[in-house]
């Protein structure tokens, strides 16, 4: 059974940071797409950034100011968010496909999902 479990979330102020983890079991993500994505209420969930065999993708909203990352050997996904603002306020989930690369960014390609982890911003 493949699980990914987000931890990190927090109630910050704007301009804070957080890193957010994603510990998955029940197979290796060494060289399957992740990704991280939000939703904030009343909103559709929205793509934050991607990780592959080919490199790392992020959304035009947070680039420059998120970083994400694996780290194999933990099998965990991670996500550095700096400069955070108050509409990057959301639940943010982890998602994982097994394929080597991503190809999109479209929420219905990723079959595993955790259950999220709240991100609040304050001004």
């Amino acid at each position: 059974q493949v699980t990914l479990v987000e931890s990190g979330g927090a109630s910050v102020q704007a301009g804070g940071s957080l890193t957010l983890s994603c510990e998955v079991s029940g197979y290796n993500n060494r060289h399957y797409c992740m990704a991280w994505f939000r939703q904030a209420p009343g909103k559709e969930r929205e793509w934050v950034a991607t990780i592959d065999s080919a490199g790392s993708g992020y959304a035009d909203s947070v680039k420059g100011r998120f970083t994400i990352s694996k780290d194999n050997a933990k099998n965990s996904l991670y996500l550095q968010m700096n400069s955070l603002k108050p509409e990057d306020t959301a639940m943010y989930y982890c998602a994982s496909r097994r394929t080597t690369y991503c190809a999109g960014t479209y929420d219905g390609l990723f079959g595993y999902w955790g259950q999220g982890t709240q991100v609040t911003v304050s001004s």
